[in-house]
């Protein structure tokens, strides 16, 4: 997991890695989510330019109902524990990748939650996709995202990666079945982040987004 901590001279801010949340964005049963993501970040796990760190929203224990409407209590005392880690972790990173399946037309209703708890952290910093399900390839997911993201000041990138059943289903070692159409998709995906991070990285340490 990336050091949170970690301050970035702006005059070198052009050569740090760049600290990427890669999310996984599905809670259901069964889902392939995991493999998903394990794919992707072995993938690019390699480069240099980058640092990694998974977060599962099966993994956090966030409630559906927000306080501070209708008058509803504060959330208990473990889950103000697991809301400030994740927010914690979603501050620190300067990049996302959302790995996301399609489910009625859509993203998981645990993706929207995670995403609607947190509103600063998104603000001013790439946002990438890698999709999956169906003909489709999860792309009408990832459309909509796109329209939730702007809403938060975030910025998508053109290019996304999306798994097309069955000719790009994951097989049992996790590994895409068009393995080279989807690395190259990966290549051409984080490269467009790693620009915009860096660039929008420079631009927050220089003055605060929303001056």
């Amino acid at each position: 997991m990336p050091d949170p901590t970690r301050t970035i001279d702006p005059a070198t801010a052009e050569d740090a890695a760049l600290r990427v949340a890669v999310i996984v964005g599905s809670a259901r049963g069964g889902r392939v989510g995991p493999s998903v993501a394990e794919w992707f970040t072995r993938h690019v796990g390699g480069r240099t330019d980058i640092e990694l760190d998974v977060i599962d929203v099966a993994d956090l224990a966030l409630p559906v109902a927000m306080p501070g409407w209708d008058g509803l209590p504060a959330p208990a005392p473990a889950i103000q524990v697991a809301i400030a880690d994740v927010s914690s972790r979603l501050a620190a990173a300067e990049a996302f990748v959302v790995v996301t399946p399609e489910y009625n037309h859509s993203f998981p209703a645990a993706l929207k939650n995670l995403i609607d708890w947190h509103y600063v952290q998104w603000q001013a910093k790439p946002v990438g996709f890698v999709s999956y399900g169906g003909l489709g390839g999860g792309l009408r997911a990832v459309e909509q995202l796109r329209l939730v993201f702007a809403e938060l000041h975030a910025m998508t990138v053109r290019d996304s990666v999306s798994l097309h059943g069955p000719w790009s289903a994951l097989g049992e070692d996790g590994t895409p079945q068009d393995a080279s159409v989807c690395e190259g998709a990966a290549k051409g995906m984080v490269d467009q982040f790693v620009w915009w991070g860096r660039a929008l990285r420079t631009a927050r340490a220089k003055r605060s987004y929303g001056e």
